[in-house]
């Protein structure tokens, strides 16, 4: 095909659009199926409806081929564990018995049974359920879902493309089951798996696709040759399938590399490749490997992870010289729009200027039309949207709002020794004990207590004018007595004063930091019924005054034992925002950890001696390519040790992190030089603890004994067991006891029963260790 023809032929496409809906009617409707107010039909009836406003959506902003199958009541990596038969032994019984519970046992777990692990999905903040596979696994074909959809949108007369995580994808993102031994590798499961995917596909034909999307992102990621090599056999075996639709294997997050070669040689007919920030190397590798020429190009120009509008016209370069390069090219986002908002036009509150800046779903589908137009009928045809385009990114350029001159010197002002405690560890670990006197295996959590009904309520009022600020503030103060109380009579040793007054971790501080924007309805979705509002960072960050000092204060008041403070770190305020794209990710948190050094001295002048500064995002947001890793963790802890290091050797530093893949930050986490740290270890079986221990983790540990994200109440015996298995990796005299995260979403019933489990296996393990001392 000549480069006339491919424009000529450009069509527009999306991976993926968000579930939610506008009110986040998903939620409600799944949590009130759990609670029993919602059947399953009209759980069902809402999710039909969902997904056909969806596809009318982006077939009236002119997208010609609608995915299908990215819809999901929780998670898409579990619908795909569902569809390739790969219930854990433990979920049979109860999928069989209802497929709909056991879906949601699967994800939740019950009292009797264990969800399945989540973790991280890639370098974002969606969560997935990972996939548990042992040499015993047999994998079964049901389509039926994905089936259903196909047709429910070709009776609507869309043209769909059916969305499937890839096999080597799936299976690289699964970890052994439990009993499975620790060195099994669910890939040598390929060829096990590939006959069910064949089945897929032809089922899918059958029922009218003409083209079938399957999504590869972990092939962006280094891989070994081994990998690389099960990928040629994958797409090897399914392209030279006969009865199957077209295949588009698609990649996203970063550039395909050394995958590009296998995935070009493929029988297959698409690929679609990311073309934001890494659209240099992939430009270039397109290059080396001599084009996509037979193939379709879906090219994701379009930043499918970020709100800031597009650069049109860099946008059409890359498009132009895409089309000497592939026989059809495409125009797309960057990854599925799940992780953006659905429309910034319902973003009332923020001035309509900036507005203007701000790209959500519904903006970007028309961004993605408008250069879709452009490139098949010349720039001329779109001048009006590219006059529109460029005025809007210059005046973001120019924008006041963007450049704080102050907060600029402030950071080139940083020294070495501000990003330094004042004594070793050893040194400050002594202190704090004689000054802390906690006894050995010491009790505390995460931060956050159940954020009740009543709670929602007094803020709803209070922006409603129905209560005033007095009135909300006798609230919370009521909320922090009655938290208190409840820890102090339970037995727990640090306690914390619950965050009744904030929404969310990362919006609570935002909403206080000059340079954030708060959105009011940018709900994201960040695992099963969990939405977050992620605020926007849009200019220079600094802080007008304290955020937390005085409800911290107020709590100490309450109690003669310590009480934690309570912040969000500097990776995790970017990690958890729509960050800035107009400067380097580094300099931005350099400007967050010194607005946050601000809060912690104060917090310690105010009296408090123990102080944690969440980072659970440092994990999450490490490049998914080893060489960029060295630059990110060096700004990142560099980061957190601005924000922390402005104490006194006995102010004892906490951080937190939770659900992702620890083992290759472990450096990092020391470099932190944080005095204590929690992390995740229900889910895992604490796997984290013996690997803290073989780098030779030398400060103290809570790794969780409640899993926090399930409906289950641990007893106190197996919150002891898991201890005890601690214990294996960490001394008693540096291991603390704690859940696995916040308890923001838990209920009070079972809050209350879990942590007096806790507190009695603390007690029973703490008695053991020291008769063993």
């Amino acid at each position: 095909m000549t480069t006339e023809s491919a424009a000529a032929a450009v069509q527009a496409t999306v991976y993926g659009y968000p579930r939610q809906g506008q009110n986040r009617e998903l939620k409600k409707a799944v949590e009130g199926y759990w609670k029993g107010r919602v059947t399953a039909e009209a759980l069902q009836d809402t999710a039909r409806d969902l997904r056909r406003a969806n596809w009318k959506q982006l077939a009236d902003a002119g997208l010609h081929e609608l995915p299908t199958g990215d819809f999901s009541y929780y998670d898409h990596v579990l619908d795909t564990t569902v569809m390739v038969g790969a219930i854990p032994a433990r979920h049979r019984a109860a999928v069989e018995t209802d497929a709909l519970d056991g879906y949601f046992a699967m994800a939740r777990g019950t009292q009797d049974v264990a969800p399945l692990e989540m973790t991280k999905w890639f370098d974002t903040n969606y969560h997935y359920l990972v996939p548990e596979l042992g040499p015993d696994t047999a994998f079964t074909a049901d389509s039926a879902r994905q089936v259903a959809e196909l047709k429910e949108a070709l009776a609507l007369g869309h043209t769909p493309r059916p969305v499937l995580v890839g096999p080597v994808t799936y299976l690289l993102l699964a970890k052994p089951a439990p009993g499975v031994a620790e060195d099994f590798v669910p890939l040598t499961l390929l060829d096990r798996l590939l006959p069910v995917y064949a089945q897929v596909l032809a089922e899918l034909r059958a029922a009218g696709a003409d083209w079938v999307q399957l999504d590869e992102p972990a092939l962006v990621q280094d891989r070994t040759p081994a990998e690389l090599g099960a990928a040629a056999r994958a797409y090897r075996d399914l392209g030279g399938l006969t009865d199957r639709p077209r295949l588009l294997v698609a990649s996203y997050f970063d550039r395909l590399g050394e995958a590009l070669p296998v995935l070009a040689k493929a029988p297959v007919e698409g690929l679609a490749l990311d073309f934001t920030d890494a659209a240099a190397a992939n430009l270039r590798d397109l290059a080396a490997v001599g084009g996509l020429l037979g193939k379709r190009l879906v090219a994701g120009v379009v930043n499918g992870r970020n709100i800031w509008i597009n650069d049109h016209q860099k946008s059409l370069t890359t498009l132009g010289t895409l089309l000497g390069l592939a026989d059809r090219v495409d125009v797309a986002a960057s990854c599925s729009l799940l992780h953006v908002p659905l429309d910034a036009t319902a973003e009332r509150d923020i001035d309509p200027q900036i507005r203007r800046w701000l790209a959500f779903a519904r903006q970007k589908t028309t961004e993605i039309t408008t250069l879709a137009r452009g490139l098949a009928q010349g720039t001329g045809a779109i001048a009006a949207e590219l006059a529109a385009n460029q005025a809007d990114l210059a005046s973001r350029a120019t924008s006041p709002i963007t450049h704080d001159p102050a907060v600029r010197a402030r950071t080139a002002a940083i020294t070495e020794a501000d990003g330094r405690r004042s004594q070793p560890y050893a040194e400050r670990s002594a202190a704090q004990r004689a000054h802390l006197r906690l006894p050995l295996l010491p009790t505390t959590t995460i931060g956050s207590f159940p954020q009740t009904d009543e709670l929602r309520v007094a803020r709803a009022d209070l922006r409603a004018g129905r209560i005033d600020t007095a009135g909300y503030e006798e609230r919370i103060k009521t909320e922090i007595r009655e938290v208190i109380a409840f820890q102090e009579k339970t037995g727990v040793d640090v306690l914390v004063h619950g965050e009744p007054e904030r929404n969310d971790m990362v919006q609570y501080f935002a909403e206080q930091l000059t340079g954030y924007l708060a959105t009011q309805h940018g709900w994201v979705q960040s695992y099963g019924t969990r939405y977050v509002r992620p605020p926007v960072l849009a200019g220079d960050i600094s802080r007008p005054e304290p955020m937390t000092v005085r409800w911290t204060a107020y709590a100490q008041e309450q109690t003669a034992k310590p009480v934690k403070g309570m912040l969000t770190g500097p990776v995790t305020m970017l990690a958890w925002s729509f960050v800035r794209d107009d400067q380097p990710l580094g300099e931005t948190a350099r400007q967050v950890g010194l607005a946050l050094r601000d809060e912690v001295v104060d917090l310690e002048a105010a009296g408090t001696s123990v102080i944690q500064v969440d980072e659970p995002a440092l994990r999450e947001t490490l490049p998914l390519r080893a060489d960029g890793r060295a630059d990110y963790l060096a700004w990142a802890t560099e980061s957190f040790r601005l924000t922390t290091s402005g104490v006194r050797p006995d102010t004892q530093i906490h951080t937190h992190m939770c659900y992702a893949e620890f083992g290759d930050i472990l450096q990092a986490i020391d470099d932190l030089d944080a005095d204590v740290i929690s992390l995740e270890a229900a889910r895992s079986h604490m796997r984290v603890a013996g690997e803290l221990a073989a780098a030779r983790y030398p400060r103290e540990v809570g790794p969780g004994v409640w899993d926090i994200h399930s409906p289950r109440v641990p007893s106190a015996a197996e919150a002891a067991a898991l201890l005890r298995k601690g214990l294996e990796a960490i001394p008693a005299e540096r291991l603390w006891v704690n859940p696995d995260c916040g308890l923001k979403t838990r209920g009070w019933t079972e809050t209350r029963t879990s942590l007096e489990h806790l507190v009695e296996a603390a007690h029973t393990v703490r008695t053991e260790a020291g008769a063993t001392a």
